[in-house]
């Protein structure tokens, strides 16, 4: 008689839950792989979808279509509701699921630090609904400019605010400022450009603090040279879809804000009872597992685990990925009741781009700017799409749009209602 092999259950498709899978593929385990869509998403990508150089169907993929080969895997598209630890049970939308271990790879969301005001007008950029909603925002405020005969209510329709100086503020605002500057401002005529401004407000006195201070300095006066008012200092305090106000007690009338100022884990993971940091990232011992029950583990951004200075890791894709592969070997150890392995992060560098031919990069201790960083940026992003034809998709328009200043996707789609 064939001894029932363990049940893994994995929650989440992105870039952790997708590398153990993969780690386990030839484990001797049954898979079940969760998530509430039927996708994989390459979220580094996202705020092209939002600035119109990319498709939704660009940057994602079917999970199905990703994992077909694994024959020890099967795939449920449900919503995870709760967890029942002690009975190693999971609640989703669709029915039970009993697992023997369990890995938690359900990323984060957007944190607005309790600004009830902000939460209701601003646009987050976590998901391709987000990044569908902003581009379809974007474009409307040109078609109500292009009628608006009041200029000062046609300015703030015009003024566009990023919120949060990390890589993810940085990439959206230059982004932003090169489809008005380059392609849109030539499908407006009636327009003048001087009434248009691309801001981007950091709260602390500096931008990307992963990256060195030469290449801080690098990336701030790309931004200036593509017309973004960078703001330090600038913490919000309120929005209410037509003016913010700064904790100075400055206004600033504008009809839209992209918020990338902060992130914390999703929030169902607070009613499990498991000690959590700040973020609500549940704490997890150096082999990946949760204290009280090790049959549980957790990684990427819903995990909290301090690096050698005391400091969590950082919520990025190699973090991740990296866990995911320490999580598999282990769950491996222990059916083989071999001694687990200890977490140790390689930081392989950090990325990001200011638009057009300027980027920063950092690899150890060497850090690029400028173009020959952009080419490396757009490799790294390309190499890591997941899919041939994404790549392909994503190459020709990007080529697109360097060779002829011209966003492939400017269209204003039903699904874009702000709520």
């Amino acid at each position: 008689m064939e001894v029932s092999k363990a049940h893994v259950a994995i929650v989440g498709a992105g870039f952790g839950g997708l590398e153990a899978a993969r780690q386990l593929a030839h484990a001797s385990v049954r898979i079940t792989m969760i998530d509430r869509h039927n996708y994989h998403l390459f979220q580094p990508l996202l705020y092209q979808v939002a600035t119109a150089g990319l498709g939704p169907t660009d940057i994602a993929r079917p999970v199905r279509a990703i994992l077909r080969r694994q024959r020890n895997l099967e795939f449920r598209m449900t919503e995870v509701t709760g967890i029942e630890l002690a009975a190693r049970k999971l609640a989703t939308s669709t029915g039970e699921i009993s697992y023997d271990y369990l890995i938690l790879a359900v990323g984060g969301e957007t944190s607005f630090f309790g600004l009830q005001s902000v939460a209701a007008h601003a646009f987050g950029l976590k998901d391709l609904d987000d990044a569908v909603r902003v581009r379809n925002h974007v474009l409307e405020m040109f078609e109500l400019a292009v009628h608006e005969k009041n200029p000062e209510v046609r300015r703030a329709l015009l003024t566009f605010v990023v919120v949060g100086g990390g890589p993810t503020g940085v990439e959206c605002a230059g982004a932003l400022s090169e489809l008005i500057r380059l392609v849109l401002i030539r499908d407006y005529h009636g327009l003048n450009i001087k009434d248009v401004r691309v801001l981007l407000l950091e709260a602390s006195d500096k931008l990307l603090p992963v990256f060195p201070e030469t290449l801080r300095e690098s990336a701030a006066k790309a931004l200036w040279e593509k017309h973004i008012e960078v703001r330090f200092g600038a913490m919000v305090t309120e929005f209410d879809g037509k003016q913010l106000v700064l904790k100075s007690g400055e206004t600033i009338p504008a009809h839209t804000m992209i918020w990338a100022a902060g992130v914390r884990a999703v929030r169902w993971l607070d009613s499990l009872g498991l000690p959590q940091d700040r973020q609500g990232r549940i704490k997890i011992k150096p082999t990946i597992q949760t204290e009280a029950h090790p049959e549980v583990y957790v990684i990427g951004d819903a995990a909290s685990l301090p690096d050698g200075d005391g400091q969590a890791l950082p919520m990025v894709a190699p973090v991740a990925v990296q866990q995911a592969r320490t999580a598999a070997a282990n769950i491996q150890h222990a059916l083989r009741d071999e001694p687990l392995e200890s977490f140790d992060y390689h930081d392989r560098g950090s990325l990001a781009t200011i638009g057009r031919n300027a980027a920063v990069a950092r690899f150890g201790r060497f850090g690029f700017h400028g173009f020959f960083a952009w080419l490396l940026w757009l490799g790294v992003h390309i190499t890591f799409l997941i899919g041939f034809r994404n790549r392909l998709m994503v190459l020709i328009n990007w080529a697109w749009d360097y060779l002829l200043y011209d966003r492939a996707v400017r269209l204003i789609t039903p699904n874009g209602a702000k709520h």
